[in-house]
C-alpha cells in the first residue's frame, strides 16, 4: 500500500491505518529508536507511541512524506524516553557520539525557548545539507538524522569506514563555517 493510501485510511479514521503503517514502516522506526534508547523493549514502546501520536495528527495534518513524519516522532519520542532514563550508557554510545561530533558546530547555549533562533538553525542546516553532493549528504543524514554507526553506513553505502569517518569531519567542518557566517 503506498503512502497516500495510508494517509486516505487515516483521513477516513479507519484503523486499518495503523496496521498498514506498521507493515509498512514498522522495521525502520523500530531501528530508528533502537539505535537510540538500545533496549528493545523501550523502542517498541516508542513506536507503539508513534502510531498513536500519528493517529492523533493525522488529521488535521498531512505530511508530504509519511516515512520522514513518522521517523521524526519515533526520534523525538525515544529522545524524551533517554531523557527520562538518563542511563549511564545512553544510547549504546551513538546518541552521544553525535552529538560530540555536533558540539563544536551547534552552539551548546540554546535553550528549547527560543524558537526562532531554533528555526532558523534548522532552516540553515537544511539548506547546507540540500547543497551537499549526494555522498556526503547521504553520509551527514544516516548518521545525524537515523544515528547510524559509522560501520553500517560504510555497509550500506560501500565505503570503508575511513571514508565515512573522513567525509563526515570535512562535513561537519564545512558546517561550522557555515554557522559561524551566519552568526549562529
Amino acid at each position: 500500500m503506498n503512502d497516500d493510501e495510508i494517509l486516505d485510511l487515516y483521513w477516513a479514521r479507519s484503523e486499518r491505518a495503523l496496521s498498514e503503517t506498521a507493515d509498512k514502516y514498522g522495521n525502520y522506526l523500530k531501528a530508528v529508536a533502537l539505535r537510540i534508547l538500545s533496549a528493545i523493549e523501550d523502542a517498541e514502546e516508542s513506536v507503539n507511541d508513534t502510531y498513536l501520536r500519528a493517529w492523533n495528527a493525522i488529521p488535521p495534518d498531512r505530511p508530504s512524506v509519511l516515512r520522514l513524519f513518522l521517523g521524526k516522532i519515533t526520534r523525538r519520542l525515544a529522545l524524551n524516553r533517554l531523557r527520562e532514563r538518563q542511563t549511564a550508557k545512553r544510547g549504546g554510545g551513538e546518541v552521544p557520539a553525535v552529538l560530540d561530533e555536533l558540539s563544536e558546530c551547534v552552539p551548546s547555549g540554546q535553550n528549547v525557548e527560543n524558537e526562532i533562533l531554533a528555526r532558523e538553525l534548522a532552516e540553515t542546516i537544511a539548506s547546507f545539507v540540500s547543497g551537499l553532493p549526494e555522498d556526503e549528504r547521504r553520509i551527514f543524514i544516516l548518521r545525524v538524522y537515523e544515528l547510524m554507526p559509522v560501520k553500517e553506513i560504510a555497509e550500506r553505502l560501500s565505503f570503508s569506514e575511513s571514508k565515512v569517518k573522513t567525509t563526515f569531519f570535512r562535513t561537519r567542518k564545512k558546517l561550522a563555517g557555515v554557522l559561524k557566517k551566519e552568526g549562529v
